[in-house]
């Protein structure tokens, strides 16, 4: 008995510069038929040679995964062909056959308004949209959506075929349903989805906004050069980080460390910026400290905390194998 093939949505990229590439290649790569769209007025000429130029980068992409072993190559060609590209023309019939939209045109308020403007009429009304904006908040975008109950924003972080995190931000009409179904397509291609407030600069950015500040800070104060920085970034800072997140990490070290830290480089360096939080010292105060006390940002009354170490440790030998350092024990 010949079971039916799964249903896949079929994508629209409205816009075709770098973001609308690499979610077409995501979602080819997953299975998916995609429609990388482009709105703007050009001559035939222009939009021919746009179409080659993206279709180049789209298999140059994918001819880079091959290489690193992630896929055979001899996918490649039918990958590929599940981008199909529409210049201006032939977008009306490109969107209406839509059922997830992805809006990545530049970060000018005008061009996201005229775009909407533009794929509106041909959207179908179930069809779900998103904007991958990472200068403006769902708030500010949800008018210009033909149907707002199904919009939200989705901020992917390039190149986005490769980094898993799709950061989602829904605004106060969007339809729960409508948030659950582009975070669970997300899930099915791959993915992590994470949901944040309609606020500024989402998690990553607000977090790596800080990070990359505080490095040519200390450039600049002759702390250390960009290379040991670097190297402190990818073997310590990001080495932790990658296995397990900051707040978790918060918990496993102890809030009361964070604290005591954030007191002394405020006071050492004189600047206010490093003082903690006020939920910190609320913690402080309530004895929520993290693992020791089995309660802080997590609650640990129900874990294993043996099992909960063991864990955490293997996922850092994880990280260790992964940057080539795992070295065995000298029997000498």
């Amino acid at each position: 008995m010949n079971r039916a093939a799964p249903h896949r949505e079929v994508i629209a990229a409205l816009g075709a510069g770098r973001m609308g590439r690499g979610i077409a290649t995501a979602f080819a790569y997953a299975g998916h038929q995609v429609w990388l769209v482009d709105a703007k007025v050009r001559s035939r000429a222009q939009a021919d040679a746009l179409q080659r130029e993206a279709l180049a980068e789209i298999d140059a992409s994918l001819a880079a995964m091959a290489q690193w072993g992630v896929f055979d190559d001899r996918l490649r060609p039918a990958i590929l062909g599940r981008v199909r590209c529409a210049a201006r023309d032939a977008a009306p019939a490109a969107l209406a056959q839509a059922d997830v939209v992805f809006e990545g045109v530049p970060e000018v308020l005008e061009a996201k308004r005229d775009a909407f403007a533009f794929a509106a009429p041909h959207l179908r009304r179930d069809a779900l949209v998103a904007s991958t904006t990472s200068s403006f908040l769902v708030t500010q975008l949800a008018g210009f959506a033909p149907c707002p109950e199904r919009f939200l924003n989705a901020h992917w972080l390039n190149p986005a075929h490769v980094i898993p995190l799709v950061e989602l931000s829904a605004h106060p009409g969007t339809a729960p349903d409508a948030s659950r179904a582009l975070s669970e397509l997300l899930e099915r291609i791959g993915k992590v989805p994470v949901m944040c407030a309609a606020t500024p600069g989402y998690i990553v950015p607000r977090l790596q906004s800080l990070i990359m500040n505080e490095a040519a800070r200390m450039i600049e104060q002759g702390v250390a050069t960009a290379a040991d920085i670097d190297r402190a970034t990818r073997f310590g800072l990001g080495f932790r980080f990658a296995s397990m997140g900051v707040v978790e990490f918060i918990d496993f070290g102890g809030n009361d460390i964070l604290h005591h830290a954030s007191r002394y480089l405020a006071q050492a360096l004189g600047d206010t910026r490093y003082a903690s939080p006020a939920i910190v010292e609320r913690h402080m105060r309530e004895g929520r400290n993290g693992l020791r006390d089995r309660k802080g940002f997590y609650d640990f009354d129900n874990v294993d905390v043996d099992a909960y170490r063991r864990d955490a440790l293997g996922r850092m030998l994880g990280m260790l194998g992964h940057v080539g350092l795992v070295r065995p024990p000298d029997t000498g």
